[in-house]
Protein backbone atom coordinates (compact mmCIF):
# COMPACT_ATOMS: atom_id res chain seq x y z
CA UNK A 1 0.00 0.00 0.00
CA UNK A 2 3.05 2.26 0.42
CA UNK A 3 3.98 2.61 -3.24
CA UNK A 4 2.22 4.49 -5.99
CA UNK A 5 0.70 2.00 -8.41
CA UNK A 6 2.15 2.19 -11.92
CA UNK A 7 -0.08 1.61 -14.91
CA UNK A 8 1.51 -1.09 -17.05
CA UNK A 9 -1.32 -3.00 -18.70
CA UNK A 10 -2.95 -1.44 -21.73
CA UNK A 11 -6.74 -1.47 -21.72
CA UNK A 12 -9.32 -1.24 -24.47
CA UNK A 13 -11.47 1.65 -23.29
CA UNK A 14 -15.00 2.77 -24.07
CA UNK A 15 -15.68 6.42 -23.15
CA UNK A 16 -18.99 7.90 -21.98
CA UNK A 17 -19.65 11.63 -22.18
CA UNK A 18 -22.61 13.01 -20.25
CA UNK A 19 -24.72 16.00 -21.26
CA UNK A 20 -27.40 17.36 -18.94
CA UNK A 21 -29.35 20.47 -18.07
CA UNK A 22 -26.26 21.87 -16.38
CA UNK A 23 -23.89 20.56 -19.06
CA UNK A 24 -24.89 21.59 -22.62
CA UNK A 25 -24.19 19.07 -25.36
CA UNK A 26 -21.38 21.11 -27.07
CA UNK A 27 -19.49 21.47 -23.80
CA UNK A 28 -20.05 17.80 -22.95
CA UNK A 29 -18.60 16.89 -26.38
CA UNK A 30 -15.52 19.07 -25.72
CA UNK A 31 -15.00 17.36 -22.38
CA UNK A 32 -15.43 13.95 -24.02
CA UNK A 33 -12.69 14.89 -26.52
CA UNK A 34 -10.50 15.92 -23.60
CA UNK A 35 -11.27 12.61 -21.87
CA UNK A 36 -10.05 10.89 -25.05
CA UNK A 37 -6.74 12.77 -24.80
CA UNK A 38 -6.44 11.94 -21.11
CA UNK A 39 -6.91 8.26 -21.94
CA UNK A 40 -4.26 8.51 -24.67
CA UNK A 41 -1.90 10.05 -22.12
CA UNK A 42 -2.30 6.97 -19.94
CA UNK A 43 -1.40 4.79 -22.92
CA UNK A 44 -4.83 3.16 -23.21
CA UNK A 45 -6.58 2.34 -26.49
CA UNK A 46 -9.94 4.04 -27.04
CA UNK A 47 -12.13 1.60 -29.00
CA UNK A 48 -15.36 3.57 -28.87
CA UNK A 49 -17.28 6.39 -27.24
CA UNK A 50 -20.85 7.54 -26.64
CA UNK A 51 -22.32 10.90 -25.67
CA UNK A 52 -25.50 10.44 -23.65
CA UNK A 53 -28.12 12.88 -22.39
CA UNK A 54 -28.80 12.53 -18.67
CA UNK A 55 -32.52 13.26 -18.41
CA UNK A 56 -33.07 11.74 -14.97
CA UNK A 57 -30.37 10.94 -12.40
CA UNK A 58 -30.54 7.55 -10.67
CA UNK A 59 -28.61 6.72 -7.52
CA UNK A 60 -27.89 3.15 -8.60
CA UNK A 61 -26.40 3.58 -12.09
CA UNK A 62 -26.53 7.34 -12.79
CA UNK A 63 -28.76 6.53 -15.79
CA UNK A 64 -31.83 4.33 -16.24
CA UNK A 65 -31.48 0.57 -16.67
CA UNK A 66 -32.38 0.71 -20.37
CA UNK A 67 -29.66 3.28 -21.17
CA UNK A 68 -27.21 1.37 -18.96
CA UNK A 69 -27.78 -1.82 -20.94
CA UNK A 70 -27.37 0.12 -24.20
CA UNK A 71 -23.98 1.35 -22.99
CA UNK A 72 -22.88 -2.15 -21.97
CA UNK A 73 -23.97 -3.58 -25.34
CA UNK A 74 -22.02 -0.86 -27.20
CA UNK A 75 -18.92 -1.47 -25.07
CA UNK A 76 -19.17 -5.23 -25.69
CA UNK A 77 -19.55 -4.71 -29.44
CA UNK A 78 -16.44 -2.48 -29.47
CA UNK A 79 -14.45 -5.13 -27.60
CA UNK A 80 -13.79 -2.90 -24.59
CA UNK A 81 -12.60 -4.19 -21.24
CA UNK A 82 -12.92 -0.82 -19.47
CA UNK A 83 -15.61 1.88 -19.36
CA UNK A 84 -14.72 5.43 -18.30
CA UNK A 85 -17.36 8.04 -17.50
CA UNK A 86 -16.79 11.78 -17.88
CA UNK A 87 -19.03 12.22 -14.85
CA UNK A 88 -18.51 11.60 -11.16
CA UNK A 89 -19.54 8.08 -10.12
CA UNK A 90 -20.43 7.36 -6.52
CA UNK A 91 -18.89 4.24 -4.94
CA UNK A 92 -22.26 2.45 -5.25
CA UNK A 93 -22.67 3.43 -8.90
CA UNK A 94 -19.13 2.31 -9.74
CA UNK A 95 -19.68 -1.07 -8.12
CA UNK A 96 -23.08 -1.56 -9.79
CA UNK A 97 -21.62 -0.74 -13.20
CA UNK A 98 -18.82 -3.27 -12.71
CA UNK A 99 -21.36 -5.95 -11.75
CA UNK A 100 -23.60 -5.11 -14.71
CA UNK A 101 -20.85 -4.94 -17.33
CA UNK A 102 -18.24 -7.38 -15.92
CA UNK A 103 -15.66 -4.71 -16.83
CA UNK A 104 -13.48 -2.21 -15.05
CA UNK A 105 -15.47 1.02 -14.64
CA UNK A 106 -14.32 4.35 -13.30
CA UNK A 107 -14.72 8.10 -13.84
CA UNK A 108 -12.69 11.11 -14.96
CA UNK A 109 -11.39 11.75 -11.43
CA UNK A 110 -9.89 8.27 -11.11
CA UNK A 111 -8.46 8.50 -14.63
CA UNK A 112 -6.60 11.70 -13.74
CA UNK A 113 -5.32 10.10 -10.54
CA UNK A 114 -4.04 7.14 -12.58
CA UNK A 115 -2.24 9.53 -14.95
CA UNK A 116 -0.63 11.33 -12.04
CA UNK A 117 0.40 7.97 -10.57
CA UNK A 118 2.06 6.97 -13.84
CA UNK A 119 4.02 10.24 -14.06
CA UNK A 120 5.08 10.85 -10.44
CA UNK A 121 8.81 10.25 -10.11
CA UNK A 122 10.06 12.33 -7.18
CA UNK A 123 9.38 11.43 -3.57
CA UNK A 124 7.07 14.40 -3.03
CA UNK A 125 5.00 13.79 -6.16
CA UNK A 126 4.71 10.09 -5.33
CA UNK A 127 3.51 10.87 -1.81
CA UNK A 128 0.99 13.39 -3.10
CA UNK A 129 -0.38 10.95 -5.67
CA UNK A 130 -0.58 8.12 -3.16
CA UNK A 131 -2.50 10.38 -0.79
CA UNK A 132 -5.00 11.23 -3.52
CA UNK A 133 -5.35 7.55 -4.43
CA UNK A 134 -5.99 6.46 -0.86
CA UNK A 135 -8.48 9.24 -0.12
CA UNK A 136 -10.32 8.34 -3.31
CA UNK A 137 -10.22 4.61 -2.47
CA UNK A 138 -11.36 4.78 1.15
CA UNK A 139 -15.10 5.42 0.58
CA UNK A 140 -15.09 2.79 -2.21
CA UNK A 141 -13.45 0.12 -0.10
CA UNK A 142 -16.61 -1.68 0.96
CA UNK A 143 -17.62 -2.20 -2.66
CA UNK A 144 -14.35 -3.94 -3.54
CA UNK A 145 -15.39 -7.10 -1.70
CA UNK A 146 -17.58 -9.21 -3.95
CA UNK A 147 -18.45 -11.75 -1.33
CA UNK A 148 -18.68 -9.57 1.75
CA UNK A 149 -22.34 -10.33 2.36
CA UNK A 150 -21.67 -14.06 1.97
CA UNK A 151 -18.97 -13.97 4.66
CA UNK A 152 -21.00 -13.05 7.69
CA UNK A 153 -20.20 -16.31 9.45
CA UNK A 154 -19.38 -16.60 13.13
CA UNK A 155 -21.21 -16.31 16.39
CA UNK A 156 -23.83 -13.71 17.13
CA UNK A 157 -22.20 -10.36 17.81
CA UNK A 158 -19.00 -11.21 15.92
CA UNK A 159 -17.95 -10.16 12.44
CA UNK A 160 -17.35 -12.47 9.52
CA UNK A 161 -14.00 -12.74 7.80
CA UNK A 162 -15.03 -10.39 5.00
CA UNK A 163 -16.00 -7.65 7.43
CA UNK A 164 -12.84 -8.21 9.46
CA UNK A 165 -10.74 -7.87 6.30
CA UNK A 166 -12.63 -4.69 5.39
CA UNK A 167 -12.00 -3.12 8.79
CA UNK A 168 -8.32 -4.09 8.72
CA UNK A 169 -7.88 -2.57 5.27
CA UNK A 170 -9.75 0.57 6.27
CA UNK A 171 -7.56 1.01 9.35
CA UNK A 172 -4.43 0.40 7.25
CA UNK A 173 -5.49 3.02 4.69
CA UNK A 174 -6.34 5.55 7.41
CA UNK A 175 -2.98 4.88 9.09
CA UNK A 176 -1.13 5.35 5.79
CA UNK A 177 -3.05 8.58 5.01
CA UNK A 178 -2.01 9.97 8.39
CA UNK A 179 1.59 8.86 7.76
CA UNK A 180 1.74 10.46 4.29
CA UNK A 181 0.33 13.75 5.57
CA UNK A 182 3.11 13.80 8.15
CA UNK A 183 5.77 13.10 5.51
CA UNK A 184 4.33 15.78 3.23
CA UNK A 185 4.32 18.27 6.08
CA UNK A 186 8.03 17.61 6.56
CA UNK A 187 8.66 18.11 2.83
CA UNK A 188 6.67 21.35 2.87
CA UNK A 189 8.64 22.66 5.85
CA UNK A 190 11.86 21.94 3.95
CA UNK A 191 10.42 23.76 0.93
CA UNK A 192 9.44 26.69 3.16
CA UNK A 193 13.03 26.94 4.44
CA UNK A 194 14.32 26.98 0.87
CA UNK A 195 11.73 29.62 -0.02
CA UNK A 196 12.79 31.80 2.94
CA UNK A 197 16.37 31.66 1.70
CA UNK A 198 15.25 32.80 -1.73
CA UNK A 199 13.20 35.62 -0.20
CA UNK A 200 16.15 36.82 1.85
CA UNK A 201 18.23 36.98 -1.32
CA UNK A 202 15.62 39.32 -2.77
CA UNK A 203 15.58 37.51 -6.10
CA UNK A 204 12.16 38.05 -7.75
CA UNK A 205 10.19 34.98 -8.78
CA UNK A 206 7.82 34.14 -11.59
CA UNK A 207 5.62 31.07 -11.94
CA UNK A 208 4.57 29.62 -15.28
CA UNK A 209 0.93 28.57 -15.04
CA UNK A 210 -1.74 27.51 -17.47
CA UNK A 211 -3.92 24.72 -18.77
CA UNK A 212 -2.25 21.37 -19.22
CA UNK A 213 -0.29 20.82 -22.46
CA UNK A 214 -0.05 24.48 -23.44
CA UNK A 215 3.75 24.36 -23.69
CA UNK A 216 4.76 25.63 -20.23
CA UNK A 217 7.84 23.42 -19.93
CA UNK A 218 8.88 24.23 -23.50
CA UNK A 219 8.61 27.95 -22.67
CA UNK A 220 10.72 27.47 -19.53
CA UNK A 221 13.36 25.71 -21.63
CA UNK A 222 13.29 28.46 -24.26
CA UNK A 223 13.64 31.27 -21.71
CA UNK A 224 16.35 29.67 -19.58
CA UNK A 225 18.14 27.26 -21.94
CA UNK A 226 17.13 24.49 -19.54
CA UNK A 227 16.33 20.89 -20.43
CA UNK A 228 13.10 20.26 -18.53
CA UNK A 229 11.25 17.29 -20.11
CA UNK A 230 8.56 18.67 -22.42
CA UNK A 231 6.14 16.21 -24.00
CA UNK A 232 3.01 16.63 -26.11
CA UNK A 233 0.93 15.00 -23.37
CA UNK A 234 -1.43 16.14 -20.67
CA UNK A 235 0.23 16.54 -17.27
CA UNK A 236 3.80 16.16 -18.54
CA UNK A 237 4.93 18.20 -15.50
CA UNK A 238 3.93 17.24 -11.96
CA UNK A 239 6.84 18.57 -9.90
CA UNK A 240 7.69 22.27 -9.71
CA UNK A 241 10.94 22.94 -11.57
CA UNK A 242 12.80 26.21 -10.92
CA UNK A 243 15.41 27.74 -13.22
CA UNK A 244 17.29 31.04 -13.22
CA UNK A 245 17.19 33.63 -15.98
CA UNK A 246 19.71 36.49 -16.24
CA UNK A 247 18.46 39.68 -17.88
CA UNK A 248 20.68 41.88 -20.04
CA UNK A 249 21.13 44.49 -17.30
CA UNK A 250 22.22 41.82 -14.83
CA UNK A 251 18.95 41.34 -12.93
CA UNK A 252 18.14 37.76 -11.96
CA UNK A 253 14.74 36.06 -12.04
CA UNK A 254 13.76 32.63 -10.76
CA UNK A 255 11.11 30.97 -12.94
CA UNK A 256 9.12 27.95 -11.75
CA UNK A 257 7.19 25.58 -14.00
CA UNK A 258 4.03 24.25 -12.33
CA UNK A 259 1.51 21.46 -12.85
CA UNK A 260 -1.06 22.20 -15.55
CA UNK A 261 -4.68 22.92 -14.73
CA UNK A 262 -7.67 21.11 -16.18
CA UNK A 263 -11.44 21.29 -15.93
CA UNK A 264 -13.01 19.10 -13.27
CA UNK A 265 -9.71 18.38 -11.55
CA UNK A 266 -10.44 16.06 -8.60
CA UNK A 267 -10.57 18.13 -5.38
CA UNK A 268 -8.23 15.64 -3.72
CA UNK A 269 -5.56 16.38 -6.29
CA UNK A 270 -5.90 20.14 -5.88
CA UNK A 271 -5.23 19.64 -2.18
CA UNK A 272 -2.57 16.98 -2.70
CA UNK A 273 -0.62 19.18 -5.09
CA UNK A 274 -0.80 22.19 -2.83
CA UNK A 275 2.98 22.59 -2.80
CA UNK A 276 3.39 22.98 -6.54
CA UNK A 277 0.38 25.32 -6.70
CA UNK A 278 1.83 27.24 -3.76
CA UNK A 279 4.71 28.33 -6.00
CA UNK A 280 2.15 30.22 -8.07
CA UNK A 281 0.48 31.85 -5.07
CA UNK A 282 3.84 33.19 -3.79
CA UNK A 283 5.26 34.44 -7.09
CA UNK A 284 5.89 38.12 -7.86
CA UNK A 285 4.51 37.72 -11.37
CA UNK A 286 2.65 34.93 -13.17
CA UNK A 287 3.34 33.87 -16.75
CA UNK A 288 -0.05 32.51 -17.86
CA UNK A 289 0.48 30.32 -20.92
CA UNK A 290 -2.36 29.50 -23.30
CA UNK A 291 -2.32 27.41 -26.49
CA UNK A 292 -3.19 29.66 -29.43
CA UNK A 293 -3.82 26.60 -31.61
CA UNK A 294 -6.46 25.10 -29.29
CA UNK A 295 -10.08 25.76 -30.22
CA UNK A 296 -10.99 25.79 -26.50
CA UNK A 297 -8.43 28.46 -25.57
CA UNK A 298 -11.04 30.79 -24.05
CA UNK A 299 -12.38 28.06 -21.75
CA UNK A 300 -8.83 27.08 -20.78
CA UNK A 301 -7.93 30.66 -19.89
CA UNK A 302 -11.10 30.96 -17.82
CA UNK A 303 -10.37 27.65 -16.04
CA UNK A 304 -6.83 28.73 -15.19
CA UNK A 305 -7.98 32.09 -13.81
CA UNK A 306 -10.56 30.33 -11.63
CA UNK A 307 -7.97 27.92 -10.19
CA UNK A 308 -5.58 30.82 -9.55
CA UNK A 309 -8.34 32.61 -7.67
CA UNK A 310 -9.12 29.44 -5.67
CA UNK A 311 -5.50 29.08 -4.49
CA UNK A 312 -5.14 32.75 -3.53
CA UNK A 313 -3.16 33.86 -6.58
CA UNK A 314 -5.92 35.82 -8.28
CA UNK A 315 -4.47 39.25 -7.39
CA UNK A 316 -0.90 38.56 -8.52
CA UNK A 317 0.14 40.49 -11.67
CA UNK A 318 0.23 38.21 -14.70
CA UNK A 319 1.26 38.21 -18.33
CA UNK A 320 -0.95 36.24 -20.72
CA UNK A 321 1.26 34.38 -23.21
CA UNK A 322 -0.33 33.04 -26.38
CA UNK A 323 1.99 30.14 -27.21
CA UNK A 324 2.28 27.93 -30.31
CA UNK A 325 1.66 30.75 -32.80
CA UNK A 326 3.73 28.75 -35.29
CA UNK A 327 0.65 26.51 -35.62
CA UNK A 328 -1.85 29.25 -36.52
CA UNK A 329 -2.11 31.99 -39.15
CA UNK A 330 -1.42 35.68 -38.59
CA UNK A 331 -5.11 36.67 -38.62
CA UNK A 332 -5.82 34.25 -35.77
CA UNK A 333 -2.92 35.67 -33.76
CA UNK A 334 -4.13 39.24 -34.32
CA UNK A 335 -7.65 38.25 -33.29
CA UNK A 336 -6.36 36.82 -30.01
CA UNK A 337 -4.20 39.89 -29.33
CA UNK A 338 -7.27 42.09 -29.86
CA UNK A 339 -9.41 39.89 -27.63
CA UNK A 340 -6.79 39.82 -24.86
CA UNK A 341 -5.15 43.28 -24.74
CA UNK A 342 -1.67 43.24 -23.24
CA UNK A 343 -1.05 39.59 -24.11
CA UNK A 344 2.15 38.45 -25.83
CA UNK A 345 2.20 36.07 -28.82
CA UNK A 346 5.15 33.65 -28.83
CA UNK A 347 6.37 30.33 -30.12
CA UNK A 348 8.50 28.44 -27.62
CA UNK A 349 9.42 26.13 -30.50
CA UNK A 350 10.76 28.77 -32.94
CA UNK A 351 11.66 31.52 -30.45
CA UNK A 352 9.36 34.07 -32.07
CA UNK A 353 8.16 36.71 -29.60
CA UNK A 354 10.43 35.61 -26.73
CA UNK A 355 12.32 38.93 -26.75
CA UNK A 356 9.09 40.85 -26.28
CA UNK A 357 8.02 38.46 -23.50
CA UNK A 358 11.29 39.06 -21.61
CA UNK A 359 10.69 42.84 -21.87
CA UNK A 360 7.16 42.40 -20.52
CA UNK A 361 8.46 40.33 -17.60
CA UNK A 362 11.04 43.00 -16.78
CA UNK A 363 8.37 45.70 -17.03
CA UNK A 364 6.06 43.76 -14.70
CA UNK A 365 8.85 43.38 -12.15
CA UNK A 366 9.85 47.05 -12.49
CA UNK A 367 6.32 48.12 -11.57
CA UNK A 368 6.81 46.31 -8.25
CA UNK A 369 10.07 48.14 -7.54
CA UNK A 370 10.76 51.28 -5.52
CA UNK A 371 12.88 54.13 -6.95
CA UNK A 372 15.86 54.87 -4.71
CA UNK A 373 19.09 56.82 -4.69
CA UNK A 374 21.75 54.94 -2.74
CA UNK A 375 25.04 56.27 -1.36
CA UNK A 376 27.22 53.27 -0.60
CA UNK A 377 30.72 53.45 0.99
CA UNK A 378 33.43 51.83 -1.10
CA UNK A 379 34.13 49.26 1.62
CA UNK A 380 30.53 48.04 1.34
CA UNK A 381 30.95 46.74 -2.19
CA UNK A 382 28.87 43.63 -1.46
CA UNK A 383 25.86 45.98 -1.34
CA UNK A 384 26.83 47.36 -4.75
CA UNK A 385 27.04 43.80 -6.08
CA UNK A 386 23.59 43.04 -4.65
CA UNK A 387 22.10 46.13 -6.33
CA UNK A 388 23.72 45.40 -9.68
CA UNK A 389 22.44 41.83 -9.51
CA UNK A 390 18.89 42.33 -8.26
CA UNK A 391 17.84 45.91 -9.08
CA UNK A 392 17.31 47.89 -12.26
CA UNK A 393 20.15 50.42 -12.33
CA UNK A 394 19.26 53.77 -13.89
CA UNK A 395 22.51 55.64 -13.25
CA UNK A 396 25.85 55.20 -11.47
CA UNK A 397 28.45 57.67 -10.14
CA UNK A 398 31.65 57.23 -8.16
CA UNK A 399 33.48 59.79 -6.01
CA UNK A 400 36.28 59.51 -3.48
CA UNK A 401 34.05 58.14 -0.71
CA UNK A 402 30.93 56.63 -2.21
CA UNK A 403 29.36 54.69 -5.03
CA UNK A 404 26.15 56.49 -5.99
CA UNK A 405 23.42 54.42 -7.63
CA UNK A 406 20.03 55.55 -8.90
CA UNK A 407 17.89 52.45 -9.25
CA UNK A 408 14.55 50.73 -8.98
CA UNK A 409 14.79 48.01 -6.36
CA UNK A 410 12.50 45.07 -5.41
CA UNK A 411 10.45 45.88 -2.34
CA UNK A 412 11.85 42.76 -0.69
CA UNK A 413 15.30 44.39 -0.61
CA UNK A 414 14.26 47.76 0.84
CA UNK A 415 15.17 46.81 4.41
CA UNK A 416 18.57 45.48 3.34
CA UNK A 417 19.59 48.79 1.72
CA UNK A 418 17.55 51.34 3.68
CA UNK A 419 20.55 52.65 5.61
CA UNK A 420 22.23 53.65 2.33
CA UNK A 421 19.21 55.56 1.00
CA UNK A 422 19.87 59.21 0.13
CA UNK A 423 17.04 61.73 0.11
CA UNK A 424 18.80 64.43 -1.88
CA UNK A 425 19.43 64.78 -5.59
CA UNK A 426 21.63 62.39 -7.53
CA UNK A 427 25.09 64.05 -7.87
CA UNK A 428 25.89 65.60 -11.22
CA UNK A 429 28.95 64.28 -12.98
CA UNK A 430 31.45 67.05 -13.78
CA UNK A 431 32.93 65.87 -17.09
CA UNK A 432 35.32 68.87 -17.18
CA UNK A 433 36.98 67.86 -13.94
CA UNK A 434 40.34 66.14 -14.60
Amino acid sequence: MTEVKRISEASRVFLIGVASGEMPKPEAKELLDELHRLTDTLGQEVVGEMLILLREYTSSLLVGTGKAQEIVDAANKAGADTIIFDHVLSPVQQRNWEKLSSKKVYDRAELIIKIFASRAFTKEASLQVELAQLEYTLPRLAHSYNDLMQQRGGRYGTKGSGEQKLELDRREIERRIHEIKGELETVRKERAVQRKRRERSGVPRAAIVGYTNTGKSSLLNALTSASVPAEDKLFATLDPTTRRIQFVRGQTLLITDTVGFIRNLPPGLVEAFHSTLEEASLADVLIHVADASDKNIDIHIETTMKVLSDIGAGEIPYILVLNKIDLVDLDTVQAFLSRYPGSVAVSAKTGEGLGELVKEIQEALTKQMEPLILRIPHNEYHIVSLILREATVLDEHYDEEFTWISCRIPRKLINAVQEYAYNGAFPLVDFNKP
